[in-house]
């Protein structure tokens, strides 16, 4: 019988950044005899039959480690295959102490940029470690095993984009400074200048003083390049509706800092939408492709030239890049795909 623990933030379909987890879940639970998921917090009904739900949710901070150690403990004793701490490397160091000792492998899946002290130590103790691409993880190690980001392409279906002359670009994600919207509005007001027709949609969450900080940040430099009704800036929306929105679009534009690849861009491709982006980690989606659709992350003139030479594309032409990118996240980047080479690691 082959079970594993995963240990996770939330289990929520509905959860505007963590949504997804539940489609990777559910993937490792079609190729298992039974998951245990240890998380803060879970929908009731989220997850299939074979899966098993803990939390550990408590309102102070030493509640929450208590509990999450009795919890592992207790799916600890029938000696499951793999434990999989998700995202957060606090997982894996307190996981690691129980886990370890028995020979259960204990695997931490990171992708982000930020090398914390905390990380190091995860990176130390655990057995393995998984992420999109050897460098979306920030530390140099020989644990790393690229697995694909996990996009579950039946949420997204693949859109015809807008009509001729209606080139809408959209940004998703949270109002953080990695994010670098300063740079892309400041390429969208030279693409206007240079006479595109374009406007720019942002949605996410700002939740911390710094979002919220950077938001405000943000607006002013709207309004002292004048582009008030060339760039709304939005709110959070629900996951359900990210595909209708890229349907709107002409493209998805993203300026993430390096080494965190965002999964919205993922998502796009998965929807057939042309993406401009600045990480190189999506060289291995774009870097065949005409026009050039990466820029330096610094630099809103190169922006604003990509942008403008895809506008330019016959629609036909921006059709055929969106079905190529498709294909290769089907490929490369698909909920299966990483759910299979999780296992193999899990279980060599």
């Amino acid at each position: 019988m082959t079970r594993i623990v995963f240990i996770t933030q939330q289990v929520d379909r509905t959860h505007p950044v963590l949504a997804a987890t539940v489609s990777k879940i559910t993937a490792l639970a079609e190729r298992v005899d039974e998951v245990a998921v240890l998380a803060d917090g879970a929908v009731p009904g989220t997850l299939p039959e074979n899966c098993r739900v803990r939390v550990f949710a408590s309102p102070l901070k030493v509640g929450r480690g208590l509990r999450f150690e009795s919890a592992l403990v207790a799916e600890l004793t029938s000696r499951p295959s793999a434990v999989i701490a998700h995202m957060c490397p606090i997982y894996a160091v307190l996981a690691a102490p129980l886990v370890r000792p028995l020979r259960i492998r204990l695997l931490l899946w990171y992708t982000h940029w930020n090398a914390t002290p905390t990380l190091r130590l995860a990176e130390r103790l655990a057995s393995d470690v998984v992420s999109v691409d050897p460098r979306s993880f920030p530390l140099d190690s020989v644990k790393v095993t690229a697995t694909g980001h996990g996009i579950d392409l039946r949420e997204f279906t693949c859109s015809t984009g807008p009509a001729d002359g209606d080139f809408r670009l959209v940004a998703l994600g949270r109002y953080s400074p990695a994010k670098g919207l300063e740079t892309i509005i400041r390429g969208v007001g030279l693409a206007v200048e240079a006479g595109l027709d374009t406007r720019l949609v942002i949605h996410g969450p700002a939740t911390s003083a710094e979002e919220r900080s950077h938001r405000e940040a943000v607006e002013q430099l709207v309004r002292e390049l004048g582009l008030e009704a060339r760039v709304r800036l939005g709110h959070a929306i629900l996951r359900s509706e990210i595909p209708a929105l890229f349907a709107t679009a002409g493209a998805l534009v993203n300026n993430m800092r390096a080494g965190a690849p965002d999964k919205v861009v993922y998502e796009a491709c998965a929807s057939c939408l042309p993406v401009v982006v600045s990480n190189p980690v999506f060289d291995e989606l774009l870097d065949d492709l005409e026009p050039q659709l990466r820029f330096p992350r610094e630099d809103p003139a190169a922006f604003a030239d990509r942008v403008h030479a895809l506008a330019a594309s016959p629609r036909d032409a921006r059709a055929a890049i969106g079905c190529t990118l498709r294909q290769r996240v089907d490929e490369r980047h698909s909920v299966d795909s990483w759910a299979d080479r999780i296992l193999e690691v899990a279980l060599r």
